[in-house]
């Protein structure tokens, strides 16, 4: 099996197991054996278990901001382009409810890397909101752009959680919650 095609199913495999038992309590016995590895060939690969969780992390960060990005495109208003956005996170986190367990994770990881990475998907989606909607903003303060991009990403994150419990709430419904909420502040500031 090429080496990229194995790393991607070791980090598959380690994303399933860090989701099911928690990082501390995964073992890499078990995510070697689940693969058809062995143990020596995860830590060629990754170095150490954090190793391995970082790139699980850093996979995940990547797939969200391309399904982010792609989603405003085409987007024809700040309100189009906020309602897609929004959309294309709240279906990434209900398709891929193992990728978002280990980034809504983060308390057992403090002190850590992972925290560090967990901080830059974080920063990454504020940085493309801010983006995105300074394109549609009337002149004004970048820290302000920056300020209600951060109020985007921090109230859909909680709503995100919530939504964990609530698995009849569909992504469009979430989508149609925090535009309820988020729309009403940010539409004053466009043009």
């Amino acid at each position: 099996m090429p080496r990229a095609e194995r790393e991607r199913q070791m980090i598959e495999v380690a994303e399933a197991v860090f989701a099911e038992h928690g990082y501390a309590a995964a073992s890499m016995d078990e995510i070697a054996e689940r693969v058809g590895v062995s143990k020596p060939m995860l830590y060629e690969y990754f170095h150490s278990k954090e190793g391995l969780l970082l790139a699980c992390i850093a996979g995940s960060r990547a797939e969200l901001r391309q399904v982010t990005e792609e989603a405003v495109v085409n987007a024809t208003s700040a309100e189009d382009a906020l309602s897609r956005g929004l959309l294309a996170f709240f279906v990434y986190i209900r398709e891929r409810r193992q990728a978002w367990s280990l980034l809504r994770h983060e308390m057992a990881l403090i002190g850590t890397s992972a925290a560090d990475e967990i901080e830059a998907v974080r920063r990454q989606q504020t940085d493309l909101i801010a983006k995105v909607m300074a394109g549609y903003f009337e002149e004004g303060s970048p820290l302000r752009v920056e300020a209600l991009a951060e109020i985007v990403v921090g109230a859909c994150e909680r709503l995100a959680i919530w939504c964990e419990q609530h698995n009849e709430v569909t992504p469009e419904r979430a989508t149609d919650y925090a535009m309820a909420a988020l729309w009403v502040g940010l539409r004053e500031r466009t043009g």
